[in-house]
């Protein structure tokens, strides 16, 4: 079979993986402030529950990372989910009239936030994903299958909210059995049709001879105190709008509720009308727009798309201005995160490329832990509209970053040889 065949199927097999978690996923997070809200969590607990993920993803992004480049991505992705899964169980547990006859509500916050830490865990694994195409991937059309993973992921947001919206009628317990159900399915399909991509394993520990690899403590270090560096750019960069997209996450279902009446058995469609959005932005539009413009000039112009998404949006005196407005969003994260990790791929070493990667993540789980925090505050103490505004701020000020790459070409930006198999 020709290499490009071999890359195609193995693209088709880790986007349906990654849509099949996705759409899990998504089943439960739009719920999950509705429900915590109703247990009496203030907004700010709530953005602390929010974060919680991002703490469980943040101590486990880089081990993933490694976990896979000794033992293989396979392997990695496939106990990801299965983590997940156990998550989804727990917040079943929590929203189940068996729960909330035996718990208190504080008690059944605990829980929730216990299912978030576990589901963090298990969702740590995106490094993995972004390793599997550097891996199977030339360079130069890495952008692009990022951009096809992303699209996955964006199909995933757009049908998980409205299946839990609707599976919700069905009782509070069953959004989290649904969504566990799911992980089964998608383990069962990675072991019947995800083939391994790394073939390399053996020197991830470095050969006889050979310079030992950097351990995470100094890729951590580097990305710190050489913010020019094409790495670290890029990376800031990424964990920077990342914070800003989070914060946006956290409260996007209490300002809906709080401004426009919207409830648990609405706020699915909202999130599958962005969804949507985002899968055509990913799956027909990047690939042209980073062939035409570059993947540099691309980042840039999705941070300026994201920020001006983050500022418009407290400004919408209707949801039909809302919907026209938020379409910002989508069309900023489709151009600028995988234009931004298909960069730091080129620049990666390939034989730790997929701790470079859980290093890359772990700033991305920072992120997500102060993004919703901040956010919830914010929310609480300055108004509705304040988590936006200051989101937006940050996201216009990371072009300092990007404008600094205008004169970086990767070293790697030759076409590497597929992998056997």
């Amino acid at each position: 079979m020709a290499p490009d065949r071999v890359s195609l199927g193995r693209l088709w097999a880790l986007m349906a993986l990654v849509f099949a978690d996705m759409v899990g996923f998504l089943i439960i997070l739009p719920l999950m402030p509705l429900y915590a809200d109703r247990l009496g969590a203030s907004a700010f607990l709530i953005g602390a529950m929010v974060s919680a993920y991002a703490v469980a993803s943040l101590a486990m992004a880089p081990l993933w990372g490694r976990f896979s480049d000794h033992h293989g991505r396979r392997p990695a992705l496939m106990l990801g989910v299965l983590i997940a899964a156990a998550a989804h169980l727990l917040f079943a547990f929590a929203c189940s009239d068996f729960a909330m006859g035996i718990l208190s509500p504080n008690a059944l916050v605990v829980v929730l936030f216990a299912s978030r830490l576990v589901q963090g865990a298990g969702g740590a694994t995106t490094s993995v994903v972004q390793a599997y195409v550097g891996d199977a991937i030339v360079p130069e059309e890495r952008a692009k299958a990022l951009g096809w993973i992303t699209a996955a992921t964006s199909a995933g947001v757009m049908l998980g909210p409205a299946i839990g919206s609707l599976v919700a009628a069905l009782g509070p317990a069953t959004p989290g059995l649904v969504a566990a159900g799911l992980c089964v399915l998608n383990i069962l399909f990675a072991w019947k049709w995800l083939p391994e991509s790394h073939h390399d394993r053996a020197h991830a520990t470095g050969a006889p001879g050979e310079a030992p690899r950097p351990s995470l403590r100094r890729k951590f270090w580097a990305i710190a105190s050489e913010p020019t560096s094409p790495v670290a750019r890029l990376v800031w960069i990424y964990a920077i709008a990342m914070m800003g997209f989070m914060a946006m996450n956290a409260i996007l279902a209490l300002f809906l509720n709080k401004r426009f009446g919207v409830t648990q058995s609405s706020i699915g469609y909202f999130y599958t009308y962005i969804g949507t959005i985002s899968l055509v932005m990913r799956s027909l539009i990047l690939g042209p727009t980073v062939r035409r413009f570059g993947e540099t000039r691309v980042l840039k112009m999705g941070l300026v798309a994201l920020a001006l998404g983050f500022a418009l949006q407290p400004l919408a005196p209707s949801i039909p201005v809302f919907a026209c407005v938020v379409l910002f969003i989508p069309v900023g994260t489709a151009l600028l995160f995988p234009a931004t990790t298909s960069l730091v791929t080129r620049f990666a070493s390939r034989t730790d490329l997929g701790a470079t990667m859980g290093v890359q993540q772990t700033f991305g789980g920072v992120a997500r832990l102060l993004g919703p925090l901040w956010a919830g505050a914010a929310f609480q103490y300055w108004g509705s509209g304040a988590p936006f505004w200051i989101a937006a701020v940050l996201t216009a000020g990371t072009l300092v970053f990007a404008n600094g790459l205008r004169a970086v070409e990767p070293v790697s930006a030759a076409p590497s040889p597929e992998p056997a198999g």
